[in-house]
């Protein structure tokens, strides 16, 4: 694995007026966020949330950046998992900034993977009707997906992301060096998200994965920063073209993620990772979109190879068909009891498709 002390790569710029923001890339690049935050005026006051998990080393190393450019600074540490997406943790977090005197000229930092950033996109979002927030994300999944595009929010117990709002962050710094320090499991499942992109809405992206298992598993600082950015820009764009979500553009972006909510719920929010669950809902989608004559078997087989190539399930095990299907109504894409879902067309094409017949649905569960 190369070593590089310090390299950057082109940013991405998410272009949405006065919202726009940017995605800094880079390997080494942690201990610089300091310059990165000064670059915004009045900034005095930083609240960190990280988890257990992250607290050390970056947590630390990002107090460190700040407290350099003498920024009033406070750190917040939950536990790691899907559990701490509350409203329970919530609650407490709001009472702590209370306690703490953050005001609206102060900046939420979140600094860890996707449930932290959600986490803290929510609070931000929320505490005294708004405060600014920046994106530390420091898993691979976080990175190429869930730290971009404004999408805060907490679970319930009928479901993933039901309580939330659309809040951009001032920007996102992004450090592949701490992908280092990530576990195989949290590593497959940014994978995860990865083969979305690429299966939806990417055939070069797709190409570039089947060429490079190997490398891509060692975790290749340069072919990351090639693949995150890429995914960057594609989430960039989509948003760009559909921020709110009113247009169906932006429901590309959750292919597979009908099924993967469901198994997440079912199974308890920490028992299976996110993208794990969005490796195994791509295949179900693939798998349903043939039943309905959009793809053929050859499309599903290339779905079920490049999970496997990367160690991603194919198969999710379920009891009770109609409970997964119970939770698909309360997905956030169905509209009157209608199923939509994000089913593909080929290779790097994808469309949501209305009213989906529940008996395919059923069926493809039944043979996870």
């Amino acid at each position: 694995m190369s070593d590089p002390l310090s390299l950057s790569f082109p940013s991405v710029r998410v272009h949405l007026e006065e919202r726009s923001y940017d995605i800094e890339l880079g390997t080494g690049n942690l201990s610089r966020i300091g310059d990165f935050l000064s670059s915004f005026h009045d900034v005095g006051h930083v609240v960190v949330l990280t988890d257990q998990n992250v607290e050390r080393p970056y947590a630390e190393m990002v107090a460190e950046s700040l407290s350099a450019k003498n920024m009033m600074l406070d750190v917040l540490v939950v536990e790691p998992g899907e559990e701490s997406k509350s409203i329970e943790t919530a609650s407490l977090i709001w009472e702590k900034m209370l306690e703490l005197g953050a005001d609206r000229k102060t900046v939420m930092m979140a600094v860890g993977g996707g449930v932290v950033g959600d986490l803290a996109g929510f609070i931000a979002a929320t505490y005294v009707r708004g405060l600014r927030f920046y994106q530390v994300p420091t898993t691979l999944l976080a990175q190429v997906d869930s730290s971009v595009g404004g999408k805060v929010g907490i679970n319930l117990s009928g479901g993933k992301n039901l309580v939330g709002a659309f809040h951009q962050p001032l920007g996102v710094l992004i450090d592949t060096k701490t992908l280092e320090t990530l576990d195989d499991d949290q590593y497959r499942a940014g994978l995860g998200e990865v083969v979305k992109y690429a299966v939806s809405l990417a055939p070069s992206l797709f190409a570039l994965l089947e060429h490079n298992v190997e490398a891509i598993l060692r975790r290749d600082h340069g072919l990351l920063s090639e693949i995150i950015t890429r995914c960057c820009r594609l989430k960039a764009d989509i948003v760009e073209a559909d921020e709110y979500e009113t247009s169906g553009l932006r429901a590309k972006l959750n292919y597979g993620h009908t099924f993967a909510h469901a198994y997440e719920t079912i199974s308890g929010y920490g028992s299976l990772l996110h993208g794990i669950a969005v490796a195994i809902g791509c295949v179900d989608a693939a798998k349903l979109a043939r039943k309905m004559g959009r793809v053929d078997q050859s499309f599903v087989e290339r779905q079920v190879e490049i999970n496997q190539k990367f160690g991603l399930p194919i198969h999710f095990a379920v009891n009770h068909p109609d409970e997964v299907i119970q939770i698909m109504m309360h997905d956030k894409k169905t509209t009157h009891g209608s199923l939509r879902l994000v089913l593909p067309t080929a290779i790097g094409e994808c469309e949501l498709v209305k009213d989906v017949p529940v008996e395919l649905i059923r069926e493809v569960v039944k043979e996870g």
